[in-house]
């Protein structure tokens, strides 16, 4: 049998390897990371002594050399962030749910959509305001 068309042929059997040897490169050094929120889930206590059962997201957590944290947090009923002293500054973003904030001695009513920049020197504290979750963002940068 003779081949008609021998550029066809090349290209049939040298673009998948070529298309596999760029998937293993791009892999070997990505530049970046992607964490699935399902598979990172942990139960654990409020955050600062605060008791009750949080569920957490530690996003990025295994990144060594990562310069900021970013995680997501839900407070159940009966749980908090407790009241502590800021170092550095830091975000809340709330993504669902209604909550009270303490900001230097101060009560707010917080809920879906606001966003609170912490500075460092003051204290601050979250927790659900009534039965339901309080869905939270953070974001910090590390030390």
């Amino acid at each position: 049998m003779k081949i008609k068309n021998r550029t066809f042929v090349l290209l049939a059997v040298t673009s998948p390897i070529f298309f596999l040897l760029g998937f293993i490169s791009k892999q070997a050094t990505p530049g970046y990371y992607i964490d699935h929120e399902k598979s990172i889930a942990v139960n654990e206590p409020g955050p600062h002594n605060s008791g009750g059962t949080t569920t957490a997201f530690p996003f990025f957590s295994k990144v060594k050399d990562a310069k900021m944290t970013f995680r997501k947090r839900i407070l159940h009923p009966g749980s908090a962030i407790g009241y502590h002293l800021q170092e550095k500054q830091e975000i809340y973003y709330i993504l669902s749910g209604r909550g009270e904030l303490t900001m230097n001695g101060k009560i707010i009513p917080v809920t879906t959509g606001d966003a609170i920049l912490t500075m460092p020197g003051s204290s601050h504290g979250l927790k659900p305001a009534g039965n339901e979750d309080l869905s939270v963002l953070i974001t910090y940068e590390n030390n």
